[in-house]
């Protein structure tokens, strides 16, 4: 029987050196992977598309702000998206003013505009505040405005008239999320996480690298709440409004725990999630991440979270639709920010849903195309 021919491994050939450099960086570590799997060849998604959470403002959206709404729409015409829901409205309401005015006049079935909440100016209205709040929220829809933003310094950094940090179920606002519920419109909330924002800053910290980069995001220790305070509060405050549909933004707020987000979504019918930005918590629990999606067909969002962009879109279809493994995430190009993924392969009924129905019936967006590709075409 001949012997297996053995092919020196690299390095190994004459004059190769077997030494490790003196130094190496984190910045500087990018290890490839020597893995061989499959991959698909998936370039539209099996229905179209609504994506439920993004941003088109500067540092959110890449600079759609400031480009052509053809050009973008011709991106989303790529990537078969047939709605995209801007929340930079939740900024202010001149920002939603320049959504309504740019985007929404231009083409008003391709996109959506969510209004917000000023909450700087709780200190100065004191207990005026929660009607005021209120009643701009009514204003924000009668101009347009399809839903309420709201971003994630409530529950951290907000405050009331007496400089005390305002619960996210505080009862003082109850007046704002029951009109809400009134006019029919969503609420597209964002608290607390991720969950290693709160963690001591070591060597344990899985954001380590994304922290360094974003001091201030980093809000462990004093003058800052627990994560689990933040988020038991929000359970709190769906809880009490079931007249009222939540969003919780982020895999509702706790990626990270799927146990803790099933659970919630099973106790409030009024509760939903988007997966917008966080394709790395679910790609790193495959299986429990599919399970998820099983039990919860019906209330789950599709959303991106970054630059409306169709190779961004397609990292999303491939990981919901296709069995692939240890593939390249969404932005790669920011430390801390992408570990590899892999497929959920999802059936086609719940890429239905997840896709865009549960979008038209839970932010009353109009129904998209959801016809899809046929069985057997590319990417299928």
């Amino acid at each position: 029987m001949e012997a297996p021919t053995v092919r020196p491994a690299p390095g190994d050939g004459p004059g190769a050196s077997l030494a490790a450099p003196s130094s190496l960086s984190l910045e500087e570590y990018a290890p490839r992977s020597e893995l061989v799997v499959g991959v698909s060849d998936l370039t539209t998604p099996r229905f179209a598309v609504i994506d439920a959470h993004n941003h088109l403002g500067v540092e959110f959206g890449g600079g759609w702000a400031d480009r052509s709404v053809a050009e973008l729409l011709d991106v989303l015409d790529e990537a078969n998206v047939a709605c995209l829901v801007d929340l930079d409205g939740g900024w202010g309401e001149d920002v939603l003013d320049q959504r309504l005015a740019k985007f929404k006049a231009a083409a008003p079935e391709r996109f959506a505009c969510f209004g917000g909440v000023d909450w700087a100016a709780w200190p100065g209205l004191g207990n005026r505040f929660p009607a005021w709040a209120a009643d701009r929220l009514v204003a924000q829809v009668r101009r347009g405005a399809q839903g309420l933003k709201v971003w994630k310094p409530f529950g951290l950094r907000v405050v009331d008239e007496r400089s005390e940090r305002v619960a996210v179920d505080d009862r003082r606002l109850d007046e704002l999320w029951a009109t809400a519920g009134e006019l029919r419109v969503p609420v597209v909330i964002h608290v607390a996480d991720p969950v290693a924002f709160f963690r001591p800053l070591d060597r344990y910290n899985e954001r380590y690298e994304l922290l360094r980069e974003n001091p201030d995001w980093h809000v462990a220790g004093p003058g800052f709440p627990s994560f689990d305070t933040v988020i038991s509060e929000l359970a709190s405050l769906v809880s009490r409004h079931p007249g009222t549909v939540f969003v919780g933004a982020h895999v509702g707020c706790y990626a990270e725990n799927l146990s803790w987000v099933s659970a919630l979504l099973d106790r409030c019918p009024n509760f939903h999630v988007d997966i917008a930005g966080r394709l790395d918590e679910l790609a790193r629990q495959p299986y429990t991440a599919q399970r998820f999606f099983l039990r919860h067909a019906d209330r789950i969002l599709f959303g991106l979270d970054f630059p409306a962009d169709a190779a961004t879109y397609r990292t999303s279809y491939r990981f919901l639709e296709t069995d692939d493994e240890h593939f390249e995430g969404q932005r790669p190009d920011r430390p801390g920010m992408s570990w590899r993924l892999t497929g959920l392969h999802l059936p086609d009924d719940v890429l239905a849903k997840v896709y865009s129905r549960n979008a038209t019936r839970v932010l009353g967006l109009p129904a998209g195309d959801v016809t899809g590709r046929p069985a057997g075409s590319p990417g299928s």
